[in-house]
């Protein structure tokens, strides 16, 4: 019996969560404390959205820009957009003007929706976006009197006011793109990926899966990664289709509301990176009688890998799991994930074994291929020693870059990751390090993610960051900068003592530099590039920067 092709489009797994659980909550923060709208109220605007956009003449495949943090009205347009087949193009908005402008105009974005507190941001930029013929403002608590002179500025209530909350979602192919998606801390522009509606179909589904994160209509999920970065990690998606209740952070993401959150919304899931989860730990552990963190069961962390340290606390202390998870924007990003136990083989392991593999970047998700090669594009062994580069290639990962060929980025059908790393027997692929964040020391590689965790394990240490420092005798050498915690002393030396109790002496930073703060790229993550900037020039721009 021959099956029927049904095209793979969100649209028909978006109105899901409405339909089966329409009164469930999407909770958006506010200045004041939050703001509740059901399911069926959030599809209803969401439709309302879509028949205002092809008023104001979006048609399939035209880009839509947002311009907006976690909120109920992103989530909207994210329904909107896909099930009108046009593209939604989320814009940083911790992006500086020359990249806004750039990847704006790049992508020729006919209509921005923007939350009014970044109105600023976007106005710097007015007389730059000529393809922009429309701006949308979406207004919170705190920002009703907002003024532009952007060109077509509209307030979103109003734009959606009095439209029919049934769209008939149009058939169309399912390799259509759907979502367009910008890298940053590249050099260069930005370099845009596009998401079709088959591969992001596909990704949602594997993401929900047991063995994946497991997220469940039951489930109550505080998405604290931006909806702006590789699409909220597949969250949003993930949600709609479930009906599970969403608690959105908004502007708020300082670790103090993040936690009053997950608390006082009962969260149950989580998805953020280990900056924001190295701060919540911290408050926690000041005042852990104040929140109830009771019902939180899992943490998913990507961006760069957690400190092994950090995960076993959630464990030890909480009784969470943190779930490790590697990609990057070109993959969707979900590409690996390692949990406490993913075989049956594991369940009888030692607990400290089990966070063993809980401290990989994981085993690689159904449905891709992933290996390591050398520089010949040979694939190597899988022997947890030897380090190579890592492609990845499938069925929702980036074959191309938009409008924007880059012939080295790839091979063979293969994405080249740019990270280096070794895949040990279990099939556990282990990072050890972005390409260009390895240090070259006399011709052996020292990784700067291995000498970071160390430190970061070091009791009174808040963060670490290692880079390479030019060297005229060994090419390349360590340096570390280290963040401590409040009213907490330790020497350098202490430092470089507890690094040699698992490194060979020429694998130590050469020197350990103090910092107040560790400055973050647009998706918290240790920006590398700026450290190793100031350092190079001597010009010492971090926070009251001193040697030890």
């Amino acid at each position: 019996m021959a099956m029927q092709h049904t095209p793979l489009l969100m649209s028909r797994i978006l109105d899901r969560g409405a339909t089966v659980a329409p009164n469930e909550a999407i909770v958006t923060a506010t200045e004041s404390g939050v703001r509740h709208q059901t399911y069926k109220q959030t599809r209803d605007r969401a439709h309302q959205l879509a028949h205002a956009l092809r008023e104001a003449g979006i048609k399939v495949g035209d880009r839509v820009g947002t311009f907006m943090w976690n909120g109920s009205r992103h989530l909207e347009a994210y329904h909107a957009c896909a099930g009108m087949g046009a593209v939604l193009h989320t814009l940083n908005v911790r992006l500086g003007p020359k990249d806004l402008e750039y990847i704006i105009e790049h992508a020729q974005d006919k209509l921005i929706i923007i939350d009014a507190d970044v109105l600023p941001l976007l106005e710097a930029l007015r007389d730059s976006l000529p393809s922009v013929e429309r701006v949308v403002v979406a207004t919170e608590e705190g920002f009703e009197g907002w003024s532009t002179e952007l060109r077509g500025a509209i307030d979103y209530e109003d734009f959606i006011a009095g439209k029919p909350t049934d769209y008939d979602w149009p058939e169309i192919d399912e390799n259509s793109p759907l979502g367009l998606c910008y890298t940053s801390g590249t050099t260069g522009n930005p370099k845009g990926v596009e998401y079709e509606h088959r591969s992001q179909y596909l990704h949602t589904l594997t993401q929900c899966m047991t063995d994946a994160i497991a997220l469940s209509a039951t489930d109550t999920i505080l998405g604290i990664v931006p909806m702006f970065h590789a699409m909220g990690w597949g969250v949003p998606w993930s949600a709609l289709m479930l009906g599970c209740k969403q608690v959105l952070p908004h502007r708020f993401m300082d670790p103090a509301r993040l936690l009053e959150l997950l608390a006082s919304e009962g969260a149950t899931v989580s998805s953020g990176v280990p900056t924001i989860w190295q701060g919540i730990k911290g408050l926690y552990e000041a005042d852990p009688d104040r929140y109830d963190l009771s019902k939180l069961s899992r943490l998913t962390c990507g961006g760069s890998a957690p400190p092994p340290s950090l995960i076993r606390w959630y464990w030890d202390t909480l009784g969470v799991e943190m779930i490790q998870g590697w990609g990057m924007t070109e993959t969707s990003p979900l590409a690996t994930l390692s949990r406490k136990i993913m075989k049956r083989s594991q369940i009888e392991l030692e607990e400290d074994k089990q966070f063993e593999n809980v401290a990989k970047a994981g085993l690689l998700m159904p449905g891709l291929e992933l290996d390591i090669f050398d520089e010949e594009f040979n694939r190597l062994p899988h022997d947890g020693e030897t380090v190579g580069e890592i492609l990845v290639r499938g069925p929702w990962i980036c074959s191309e870059y938009y409008h924007d060929p880059q012939p080295d980025k790839f091979h063979d059908g293969w994405l080249i990751t740019g990270d280096v790393g070794k895949i040990d027997p279990e099939e556990y692929l282990i990072i050890s390090d972005r390409s260009k964040d390895l240090v070259k020391s006399g011709g052996e590689w020292i990784s700067s993610v291995d000498l970071e965790n160390h430190i970061v394990a070091l009791e009174g240490i808040a963060q670490a960051c290692v880079v390479a420092q030019p060297h005229p005798k060994w090419d390349e050498r360590p340096v570390a900068l280290v963040v401590l915690q409040e009213d907490v002393e330790i020497g350098q030396q202490d430092i470089l003592d507890h690094c040699a109790t698992a490194f060979a002496k020429w694998q130590l930073p050469d020197e350990v530099l103090y910092v107040d703060s560790i400055p973050l790229t647009s998706t918290g993550k240790m920006d590398k590039k700026l450290v190793r900037a100031d350092l190079a020039s001597q010009n010492y721009q971090l926070p009251d920067l001193r040697k030890a």
